[in-house]
């Protein structure tokens, strides 16, 4: 079983290098895209890239904003919507936690959003701005509540729920955020795969019951079906990517498998690689992709807490 210290590791690493390695390939169909073995952070020649202007190995919108959720919670030692909307807002205008500060790929709910906190309005209300919107931009940055958080199911579930209001308000979003956390705190707890999917989808269930949260679980989510996905930014479709993704048996083959989908691959890619980063460890991560990624010593304030905290006691 990997240890604690280099699944947490593994996980924060895992989501930022499928991060980064999924941004050059963004807006590309399938049919697209390199061959599986040359989905590398520089593309090989010829290819033409998303975010051309955007130096390799550099994490987008997905890993800064999950940084803010991780520096949030070890500030605030709790979730706090307000400290976190404010890091979100940090972000967007100062760059906190971009690579160079630059931030770049933005999605359009989360702009949004963050145009409504910056006018004034809750963040429990902000997420709301679109009703119906189902974007994937609060499941690409919360597996930091997961290896952070000690509290119960239900706390954590509440707590997936509430982080996903700040910008992404619609009950799928929230339902998504929870399952996710479940499968992941589980994992890092040591529990196989599929067998911690499994128990989020029932802890999740039992949760929910018959209420409108319960119905959209089964009806929409739809945890114990095959999963399917287009490699859009659905955030079914994008937690759909990781379940399929999680079928192979390493970190490079499930990052390279999420973002073969195409469209939106480095959030596939990142909301994939932290799972597989947790069950493989950071040594599972391949060298060549570690090295090369930017922003090492930004990363190293957040994750030297969080040991200290998780595991150093």
């Amino acid at each position: 079983m990997v240890r604690l210290e280099a699944a947490i590791r593994g996980g924060v690493w895992g989501l930022l290098v499928g991060d980064a390695l999924g941004v050059p390939y963004e807006f590309h169909s399938p049919g697209q895209l390199p061959r599986f073995d040359e989905l590398e952070m520089t593309p090989p020649t010829g290819f033409r890239r998303a975010h051309h202007t955007i130096r390799p190995a550099t994490w987008s919108d997905d890993g800064a904003q999950a940084l803010c959720l991780l520096d949030s919670l070890l500030n605030s030692r709790r979730f706090d919507e307000r400290d976190f909307a404010d890091r979100l807002l940090l972000w967007r205008s100062e760059g906190l936690w971009a690579i160079d500060r630059y931030v770049f790929d933005v999605g359009n709910q989360t702009d949004a959003a963050l145009a409504k906190l910056r006018s004034g309005t809750a963040p429990t209300e902000s997420g709301f701005i679109y009703p119906n919107g189902k974007g994937n931009g609060a499941l690409m940055r919360v597996l930091p509540l997961a290896l952070w958080h000690t509290g119960s199911a239900e706390e954590l579930i509440e707590d997936a729920h509430r982080q996903a209001v700040v910008t992404h308000g619609h009950i799928t979003n929230q339902v998504c955020c929870a399952l996710y956390c479940l499968w992941a705190r589980s994992m890092l707890q040591g529990q196989e795969a599929n067998a911690a999917y499994a128990y989020a989808v029932t802890t999740l269930s039992s949760y929910y019951k018959d209420s409108a949260y319960g119905r959209d679980l089964q009806t929409v989510v739809r945890p114990t079906e095959d999963p399917t996905t287009d490699g859009s930014g659905y955030i079914v479709a994008t937690l759909n990517a990781a379940r399929i993704a999680l079928e192979e048996t390493n970190y490079e083959a499930v990052v390279k498998r999420a973002i073969s989908y195409g469209h939106d691959t480095d959030t596939n890619a990142a909301v994939a690689g932290g799972l597989a980063g947790i069950r493989d460890g950071v040594d599972g991560i391949p060298s060549r992709w570690l090295k090369q990624m930017r922003g090492q010593r930004l990363v190293e304030k957040l994750l030297d807490p969080l040991l200290k905290l998780r595991v150093r006691v």
